[in-house]
């Protein structure tokens, strides 16, 4: 890849890792709704490998540049679009759509900041997340069906499994979009916000998870990632590297520490 098209998708794909911690990843192609091709899903996926492989990144936002949409899916004006639908699903990521929508190795929490359109692949997307704050203004949709095409990337197989049967099908099958507070009451978006206060909105949850030992919030994003195929007793009984790593960590001594001398904990993060 030439220096000029690395800089270019480093224009279309912000990250940025706070001082706190908090990683910001930005879809940053608001002239088309942030519609990702197949440059800005490599991108997209270089990212969340590098956060996999940081444990100073203890949150991660996920959102579109623009006011008008978080992504709105594939980008349609691609070459991509040219495959046969059997060559496109040949082709699927294993991490799903924009190397999320169903990656299983990444223990770092992820909140959704879904600003406008999240529809398709976009959808998919915030599938992927753990936490979604949206806009009033947003709306959410797999379309795909209305263009010929399928939500495979997580979408079809991922939302009956986070809202009731009947209120899946009802959007699966229709492709229509629905506005956050829909989805909200669906159980599917954790708070709707005024567009102006979007920001504080996810800040107030991101503070929350800051708020909370590092070990232990990997732990059960691992924990709960890596079990849903069990029953409760054997998912219990696992003993995944971020559990055992949290059970005896400096983290857990710190906590109990903290609470008995009545301060706020200073999480080492290990």
């Amino acid at each position: 890849m030439s220096a000029t098209a690395t800089e270019q998708i480093v224009d279309e794909v912000t990250f940025d890792i706070d001082e706190r911690g908090v990683a910001t990843v930005t879809i940053n192609r608001p002239r088309v709704l942030n519609a990702v091709d197949r440059a800005t899903h490599d991108w997209l996926n270089e990212i969340w490998a590098s956060i996999e492989n940081n444990r100073d990144v203890r949150v991660v936002v996920i959102t579109g540049g623009g006011q008008k949409a978080f992504c709105v899916g594939a980008d349609m004006s691609a070459d991509a679009v040219d495959k046969t639908g059997l060559e496109y699903w040949a082709e699927l990521d294993p991490n799903g759509f924009g190397g999320l929508s169903l990656r299983t190795t990444l223990d770092v929490p992820v909140i959704a900041k879904v600003n406008g359109y999240a529809l398709g692949g976009g959808m998919e997307i915030v599938l992927g997340a753990d936490i979604v704050i949206a806009a009033d203004t947003a709306k959410f949709g797999l379309t795909e069906p209305r263009v010929g095409r399928l939500a495979l990337d997580g979408g079809i197989h991922q939302l009956v499994r986070r809202i009731p049967y009947t209120q899946a099908m009802g959007l699966l099958l229709t492709g229509r979009k629905a506005p956050a507070e829909e989805l909200q009451r669906m159980g599917l978006v954790n708070e709707v916000a005024a567009a102006a206060d979007l920001d504080a909105a996810v800040d107030r949850w991101v503070e929350q998870i800051l708020a909370c030992a590092p070990t232990s919030v990997r732990a059960v994003k691992q924990m709960v990632t890596r079990t849903t195929h069990l029953t409760a007793q054997e998912a219990r009984a696992m003993r995944l590297p971020a559990l055992m790593d949290a059970l005896d960590s400096e983290d857990s001594a710190e906590g109990v520490a903290a609470f008995q001398q009545k301060r706020q904990p200073v999480w080492p993060g290990r």
